[in-house]
């Protein structure tokens, strides 16, 4: 049964100890997933940041989208972003810094021009957009997903990505 291990590696306290690692790190990656947003959250966040939008007008929304102590709008690693439809950020829930600036031109780290195919998306109505961008919570680059919507009174579009 234990053929492919070392001698010294099949004592029932090695089986107990490796079967416990095992158990551990998949604990861990369940716990790690749990604190990612998903899909469905995403768009979840999404439809109701086009309906505060609505109801609150779009400058009042775009300040609450930027607010990291509005918990409505921060969960988990998930956020909302906004841009009008020349490429200027109006709202962004992880980095304040981006607000005001025109990004149009922006590249992900493999050159995709990011804000010109979220714009494109969101000109169609809505849809998926995939590309690399640092987690606000590693720094890390990592691989995203983004729902984007355009938004009715305002010439932009609202968005929330998911790190896979």
């Amino acid at each position: 049964m234990y053929g492919f291990f070392p001698t010294a590696f099949k004592t029932p306290n090695f089986m107990r100890w490796l079967l416990g690692a095992v158990l551990a790190v998949g604990l861990q990656a369940q716990a790690v997933a749990q604190e990612n947003g998903t899909r469905d959250e995403a768009k979840v966040m999404v439809d109701a940041a086009v309906a505060h939008i609505k109801k609150v007008g779009h400058e009042k929304a775009f300040a609450d989208f930027t607010d990291k102590s509005n918990k409505d709008w921060q969960k988990k690693d998930l956020y909302v972003f906004a841009y009008d439809m020349k490429g200027v950020n109006v709202a962004h829930g992880a980095n304040d810094k981006l607000i005001g600036k025109n990004l149009i031109d922006l590249k992900d780290p493999n050159g995709k021009l990011l804000i010109q195919e979220l714009r494109a998306t969101a000109q169609k109505g809505e849809g998926w957009v995939e590309y690399d961008w640092p987690h606000p919570q590693s720094k890390k680059i990592e691989s995203k997903v983004s729902y984007v919507r355009k938004t009715e009174g305002f010439d932009g579009f609202v968005g929330v990505g998911v790190y896979r």
